[in-house]
């Protein structure tokens, strides 16, 4: 009896001990934000670091392109998510070969998609080949650049491509429970199946698809390779200029860098509990566990 007590908290090791690392390079880059490295003899604790990058004329620049990119990326994925949960779910397919296909995008890592995405559509790519030999574009330049533009096109796009499916296979567990009761019961007294979805099954899975927006938002304004590969040079997204800071050869400079790495942290804090007020309100609205 006494082994079994002790076998879950064994298996909590792994996990505490990540947690415990992922903590430890937290206050990490908090304290050598604040200028103390001691091993480049710094040891003085100041704010000034992060008042010189706040100050510098490109943060902003940066900071709006990780947030368009964030913003963009996110909603439209959220929305086709839950359009491809849906879909799955009233097709009968919410198992088997077709959820696997839906799931291959998660599987592929980020810098793989923005080789994809290269390779599909820069102006020699596939798809412009494809509408060429189609009789369909009659010169390669007459296909819109969206890679490596100001706008973060090929950004959005690919961020989009990885994370609809993220968010159709998270949501999709709470979706399938509430259309098979609640909503089935709902068409059964008399609703049309888009009535039911839009007025039940819809509002009820919102928890879930809220869930999964805040983690892809954060995600795509984190961010690092996607806007490298496929942004413009100038402005940089936040987290691509944080790494060039941090590559820079003075290593008396590198709090400049663990600044911009704690700007982003408090952000993602700020995001993340903006997310957690308005689910509490949700959940308070309709009577639910807050």
């Amino acid at each position: 009896m006494k082994n079994r007590r002790v076998i879950p908290f064994l298996l909590l090791i792994p996990f505490m001990l990540v947690t415990a690392a992922v903590i430890a390079a937290v206050i990490n880059v908090m304290v050598q934000g604040l200028g103390y490295i001691k091993a480049f003899g710094l040891t003085d604790f100041t704010l000034d670091y992060y008042k010189e990058v706040l100050r510098r004329p490109d943060f902003a620049a940066s900071l709006l392109v990780s947030l368009r990119i964030a913003v963009f990326s996110s909603v439209i994925a959220s929305v086709l998510g839950t359009v491809i949960c849906a879909a799955l779910i009233r097709c009968r397919k919410a198992s088997g070969g077709m959820l696997t296909v839906v799931r291959l995008p998660i599987l592929v890592p980020h810098a793989v998609v923005a080789v994809f995405t290269v390779a599909l559509l820069s102006q020699t790519g596939i798809i412009p080949r494809i509408l060429y030999a189609l009789g369909l574009l009659h010169n390669y330049n007459r296909f819109p650049d969206l890679l490596y533009g100001t706008s973060y096109t090929g950004a959005i796009l690919a961020y989009i491509w990885k994370e609809s499916p993220f968010v159709a296979y998270f949501t999709l567990a709470l979706m399938k429970s509430v259309g098979e009761t609640l909503g089935e019961a709902a068409e059964n007294l008399g609703a049309s199946p888009l009535r039911s979805f839009l007025d039940i099954t819809l509002p009820m899975s919102m928890p879930a698809i809220a869930q999964a927006f805040l983690m892809i938002f954060i995600f795509a304004f984190g961010g690092y390779e996607v806007p490298l590969l496929l942004g413009a040079t100038k402005p940089k997204a936040f987290p691509v200029a944080t790494y060039i800071e941090f590559q820079a050869p003075n290593l008396k400079d590198r709090p400049y860098a663990m600044a911009m790495n704690g700007i982003t942290l408090i952000l993602s804090v700020v995001m993340a509990l903006i997310y957690a007020v308005l689910m509490h309100r949700l959940l308070k609205k309709r009577g639910g566990r807050a």
